[in-house]
This record gives structure tokens, C-alpha cells and sequence, in this order.
């Protein structure tokens, strides 16, 4: 049994509603009518379905009115959601089960399954690739790497019928749906591994890596405070935030070898 998400269950479902997309994500899979994210994206406050959207979202984020998990008689609904006042009207997919196959195992009061936990994906490999030869200044190189998993993508939308009129999404096409230049190549790697690993839980050491946690990170709570109360005093502080403090206890049982992180 895999006991590692049996808390992202929807609690309509189980227990217990962790692990939430948020609207900002749910935006950033708009595309343009050339099928290629959005540069303005983060501009609605729900879903809309009569925008167009990168079909992946369909496999990441369950959306109120839509079929959870591919499952046409499991109409995923607001009311399934914790406190959507708080915790948005949306669910995490990609570490769920349909709850009609018997990979879905109660364990009462909670749900785990059977599904393997991933620990690297090829499309991650992928992009690691594509991110190394942009910096090496061979962006020509990560295009085709990038363009693979798009086409993937296009492909996934078979299974997301339901859903036909509100996906569209293309390859990158240089001088037609972008301009494949270094910088070009770079934003469109960073967007690629936010839509594409989106709910696996390496978005943070992305932007810590990118060296672009402080400004991504602030922006986001001045947008979402608007949504979600609790953010109205959120604030990532530089050389602070990207990292943990210590535990005192292991600080004095190292005998003082370990340093505190800076600000703590």
C-alpha cells in the first residue's frame, strides 16, 4: 500500500482534502489561440471553460463539474472540498485514484492505494537536458526536447474527452507561436516543468535553483491575498526563506559545528 497520500483525498471521498491546487496554477495551463502559454495568465479568480487550456490540467487539478479521475459517473463538486472558502474548490489528481478500482483501499477513517510512488519521471530527465543546453547556450537543442513533451501532451487530451472543447495546446514553433531565442527558450523551459511536474512537489527548488524564489514567491502572495485572507501578511525574505532553521537540539549535539541558517 502506498500510505504517502492517503491524506490528498478529497473529502467527499475520505480524508482529508491536503496537498491543494491553487488558482494560480489552475491558470497558468491557459493558452493562447496558438496553443502555447499564456505570458498574462494568472487574470481569472475560477475556471472558465470557455478559455482553452493545456490538457494537462485535466490530468493534475480535479475541477468542479468535471469527471474525477477519468471516471464519467464521479462528478467531482465543490462540496467535496474541505473549506473551499479557505482551501480553493480544487484537487490534487496526480497522487489519486479512481475510487471505483479496487486500488482504492479503505483504511478507515482514510483511503491509501496501490498506485507506485514515483521518485523520477523520463519527462523530468527530459527537461534537466533541455535546462543544461539552454545554459550552455545551445537552446536550438532543447527545443525538439521540449517539443516531445508537448506532443505528449496533445496526445494525452484521448483521455480527457469530456474536456475536448476547452484543451488546445502545440508545439513551439520558432517564428510562428514563439520567437526561440535564449531568453525565449529559458521562460518556456521554466513553464514546461511548472506544467508538466505541477502537483510533485519540486516547484519551490525550482525557483531556489532559478534564483528566482523571492520575486515568484512575493508576487504570488500579493495576487493570492486577494483570495485567500491568510495570505495578506505572507512575505518570503531573500537568503531567509529558501531554507529551513535548524533544530537547536542538533545544533548542541553536533557541538556546535552546525551553524544556523542566516536569519533564524
Amino acid at each position: 500500500m502506498n500510505f504517502s497520500d492517503l491524506l490528498s483525498v478529497p473529502m467527499g471521498l475520505g480524508c482529508c482534502d491536503f496537498n491543494k491546487p491553487s488558482q494560480n496554477l489552475v491558470n497558468v495551463f491557459r493558452t493562447t489561440g496558438k496553443g502555447v502559454p499564456l505570458d498574462n495568465y494568472n487574470t481569472l479568480n475560477s475556471f472558465n471553460a470557455s478559455e482553452k487550456y493545456d490538457p494537462r490540467l485535466f490530468h493534475t487539478v480535479a475541477i468542479p463539474g468535471l469527471p474525477y479521475k477519468y471516471n464519467t459517473k464521479r462528478i467531482y463538486e465543490e462540496s467535496w472540498n474541505r473549506n473551499p472558502a479557505d482551501y480553493s474548490v480544487y484537487a490534487s489528481l496526480k497522487e489519486n485514484v479512481d475510487p471505483d478500482c479496487d486500488c482504492f483501499v479503505p483504511m478507515a477513517p482514510f483511503f491509501a492505494n496501490t498506485k507506485n510512488r514515483i521518485v523520477l519521471r523520463v519527462a523530468d530527465v527530459l527537461l534537466m537536458r533541455a535546462e543544461a543546453l539552454i545554459e550552455l547556450h545551445r537552446s536550438a537543442e532543447a527545443l525538439p526536447l521540449i517539443n516531445q513533451l508537448r506532443i505528449r501532451a496533445k496526445n494525452s487530451a484521448t483521455m480527457t474527452g469530456y474536456a475536448t472543447d476547452k484543451m488546445l495546446v502545440e508545439t513551439y514553433k520558432n517564428g510562428d507561436n514563439i520567437i526561440w531565442n535564449e531568453e525565449n527558450a529559458r521562460q518556456a523551459l521554466r513553464a514546461e516543468r511548472r506544467l508538466e511536474l505541477a502537483m510533485e512537489n519540486g516547484r519551490f527548488f525550482d525557483l531556489v535553483r532559478w534564483g528566482i524564489a523571492e520575486q515568484t514567491m512575493n508576487a504570488y502572495y500579493e495576487t493570492e491575498k486577494s483570495r485567500r485572507s491568510y495570505y495578506a501578511t505572507a512575505h518570503f525574505t531573500a537568503n531567509k526563506s529558501e531554507y529551513l532553521p535548524i533544530p537547536e537540539a542538533q545544533i548542541r549535539l553536533s557541538k556546535y559545528l552546525y551553524k544556523q541558517n542566516p536569519g533564524y
